[in-house]
């Protein structure tokens, strides 16, 4: 199967791309870590396998509405 074959079809049953799907689940695992385990920001963005703690930034803000550091301070507020 051709790789653009595989991403229409990829698509068609996910509802996104290989690339975008990838990049929320390692964003969604980030948020796990840092909420539910304590991890830091830059310990969760290493630990899912980014290189740039701003890009991991840009791209949780862009998830997710706020900052991780803000994120980690309004649950451990609400909690």
């Amino acid at each position: 199967m051709s790789s653009s074959s595989l991403h229409r079809k990829f698509k068609a049953a996910i509802g996104m791309g290989p690339v975008q799907c990838q990049k929320q689940l390692r964003l969604v695992e980030a948020r796990r870590q840092m909420l539910s385990l304590g991890a830091t920001v830059i310990q969760a963005a290493i630990e899912v396998g980014y290189e740039s703690v701003s890009q991991f930034s840009r791209g949780y803000k862009s998830m997710f509405g706020v900052s991780p550091s803000q994120d980690v301070k309004s649950h451990k507020g609400s909690e």
